[in-house]
């Protein structure tokens, strides 16, 4: 079994459900699977390793680099708070946490283009740390562009891409309804739909992503 990446093509996109699901599944199983967030921002309220940690009923469930309290982009939010934030730290926290897991499941940041610290990106970590990726995208209209494009961002800086997950798929409209098929042709990736999810029931994204391709192998 292999490490993962869950990326998004934006903020808000349904990462941390799809990473709650991701660990719970795997842990449900036996693995020692452990979230991996960089660096959370907006905190408090915000806490993606907490709701994996709560999703997951476990405390070792998820793990998370560095919380700042401005709800901007880890750079800016250090900037903002008067902080020293290092690309190498955190980096090297997520190596860590990857090489104490028996599977790791790193939660990106908004979208591949944030900025993280010392003029680098999320697309950088990713890269940097070697992981393959799974592309986490809205359902509806507009999501055809920023998915093909993340998705080939990711290959050109030779990111494995293990398939896309549409979120929040009703299936209501007939963009939704033709964008898995067309997004396959764009993209040349297995794309699978996920539902609504209940944010106030962390458990349940876990039961949410059953049906879920095994991006970690295994």
């Amino acid at each position: 079994m292999s490490n993962i990446a869950v990326l998004g093509t934006d903020t808000g996109i349904g990462k941390t459900v799809v990473t709650a699901g991701l660990v719970g599944r795997l842990r449900r199983e036996g693995v020692d699977a452990v979230g991996v967030k960089p660096c959370q921002t907006g905190h408090p309220p915000d806490d993606d390793a907490g709701f994996v940690r709560e999703a997951c009923d476990d405390e070792s469930a998820a793990v998370c680099g560095r919380y700042l309290g401005p709800a901007l982009a880890p750079a800016v939010a250090a900037d903002e708070a008067g902080e020293t934030l290092s690309y190498d730290a955190i980096r090297g926290f997520c190596a860590d946490a990857l090489g104490d897991a028996e599977v790791g499941v790193v939660e990106g940041i908004g979208g591949l283009r944030v900025p993280l610290a010392d003029g680098r990106e999320v697309v950088d970590l990713v890269a940097d740390l070697g992981v393959p990726a799974v592309v986490v995208s809205r359902s509806g209209l507009g999501t055809l562009n920023h998915t093909a494009l993340t998705v080939e961002a990711l290959e050109r800086r030779d990111v494995e891409v293990r398939g896309v997950v549409l979120n929040e798929y009703e299936g209501a409209t007939r963009a939704e309804r033709t964008n898995p098929s067309v997004m396959e042709r764009q993209t040349g990736h297995d794309v699978a739909t996920l539902p609504p999810a209940d944010l106030a029931d962390p458990a349940a994204a876990v039961d949410l992503v059953a049906d879920l391709p095994r991006y970690t192998g295994g």
